[in-house]
């Protein structure tokens, strides 16, 4: 049996977009902890859109959305030194982007919902029955856990993609993407071999350059990493991007519901574990479907969860959404967060 997931590193411009976002949902919460947020950013080149709606308390101008947009992009390491080292034609710098906004009010219509679902739509969530990956699946698990040694080395760039194939458990295939200019690939062969001995095909930048990245070489968009910021190829996945909404929405805290069950029921039964949910706006009842690793049920039917109690429970009125984004929803990076 073959498995496989990918990971890709906060520097990556998908992930610069997500994080982005949720560094300003943290900005508002900081100041209105019932603020309701839903923005897109989009980012290319030095230019970054941001569109959207908020109901806060909190009203920022424009100029304070740039300075925080620029403040998250400092943040990720793309500073005015990484772009001397690496050149303007080559990445970017957090100082000297354009920020443009377009956010609205928040629709009246779904305020009307707040006590159910802020929309209706189906949510996924899984967890292996293993503790040394703290419940998430072992392709995935190395995948980041590469990704995040290589982007905290220094070794290369900052926009690094990892990728892990697994043949009846054992890791046959290691893809990496790094930028490099001054170090060469036989370097991070090195490197990587030493953080993953065994005997696999690695691969290390397949086209054999790779200099110029960031948003700088492909437009960065919201949402478009779920497989990485979730289970990898391993779970459906249901709902929106989770970083662009706070706790009030679905896409956030019924997914992070999904994994909560998932891990409860897995450790129950000590097996894998997947779990289904579907919702409807305005309503708090959600159908549930829960079935183990061989596809058998163990439990169906519907159950009462509110998300006003949950948004509470995980504390998604706290700034914590920027460290969610960091390292993906799930796993041994997120331990402080009560759904893990």
């Amino acid at each position: 049996m073959i498995t496989f997931s990918e990971y890709v590193s906060l520097g990556h411009p998908d992930k610069i977009a997500d994080y982005i976002s949720s560094y300003l949902l943290d900005r508002y919460i900081e100041r209105d902890p019932n603020t309701r947020y839903a923005v897109e950013v989009q980012i290319k080149d030095y230019t970054v859109n941001l569109a959207g709606e908020v109901s806060s308390q909190c009203h920022f101008s424009d100029d304070e959305i740039a300075k925080f947009v620029r403040e998250a992009v400092n943040g990720i390491g793309y500073t005015r030194d990484y772009a001397r080292r690496w050149g303007i034609a080559n990445t970017i710098c957090g100082d000297e982007l354009e920020v443009h906004q377009y956010i609205g009010q928040q629709s009246a219509d779904i305020a009307r919902g707040l006590h159910g679902w802020g929309d209706q739509g189906i949510f996924f969530g899984m967890c292996t029955y293993n503790k040394q990956t703290c419940g998430m699946p072992t392709d995935h698990t190395i995948a980041k856990r590469l990704n995040k040694v290589l982007f905290d080395s220094g070794i290369g760039g900052l926009d690094i993609k990892t990728q892990v194939v697994l043949t009846d458990g054992k890791i046959s295939k290691v893809i990496v993407a790094i930028p490099l200019r001054m170090t060469h690939v036989d370097v991070v062969k090195n490197f990587v071999r030493k953080h993953i001995p065994g005997t696999y095909e690695l691969i290390v930048n397949g086209t054999g350059s790779y200099v110029a990245h960031s948003s700088i070489a492909d437009c960065g968009t919201t949402g478009r990493k779920l497989a990485v910021d979730f289970y990898g190829g391993n779970c459906r996945i249901g709902g929106g991007s989770p970083w662009t909404k706070d706790g009030s929405k679905a896409d956030l805290t019924l997914n992070l519901a999904a994994r909560k069950l998932a891990k409860n029921y897995a450790l129950q039964n000590q097996c894998d574990i997947f779990v289904s949910l579907a919702c409807c706006i305005g309503k708090q009842e959600v159908d549930m479907h829960i079935t183990d690793n061989a596809g058998n049920t163990i439990v169906e039917g519907k159950q009462n969860i509110d998300p006003t109690y949950l948004r509470k429970a995980y504390k998604l009125d706290t700034p914590i959404y920027a460290s969610m984004c960091r390292w993906g929803l799930f796993g041994e990076y997120q331990q402080d967060k009560v759904w893990e």
